[in-house]
């Protein structure tokens, strides 16, 4: 399988953005999907992560309210809408695929497969 993100941009704090985030070749059976970010200078960090079927999502405390994960699976495509973006926000966002059934997948170690990351700059 392979991921590949897109959708970040510019806007201005308080503004919005939908980052999007397509698997193609072979998905696994059983899987998570994870959404990190990684500021300069900073560690990769967890943001979402949304289990295999979608009935579970798990967000990291600095966005819960204002990131929403969803999925079409027909067309194995994942989506992180990101509302009330603030200046913190402002990263490379990375998906990512992991196999491990430890719920949430919370551990960039625990991720298999690798998406090549789409910049978020939130900005006046």
């Amino acid at each position: 399988v392979q991921l590949q993100a897109s959708g970040g941009g510019l806007v201005r704090p308080g503004g919005s953005l939908t980052l999007t985030c397509r698997a193609s070749g072979r998905v696994p059976a059983v899987y998570t999907m994870g959404w990190f970010r990684q500021a300069p200078g900073k560690e990769r960090e967890w943001v979402a992560a949304m289990s295999w079927l979608g009935m579970r999502t798990s967000y990291t405390d600095s966005v819960k309210g204002r990131f929403t994960f969803s999925r079409d699976n027909a067309k194995k495509t994942d989506f992180l809408r990101m509302n009330d973006l603030k200046p913190e926000d402002t990263a490379v966002y990375y998906c990512a695929l992991g196999t491990s059934s430890t719920w949430p997948l919370d551990t960039a170690a625990d991720y298999d497969v690798w998406g090549q990351g789409t910049q978020v700059t939130v900005s006046s």
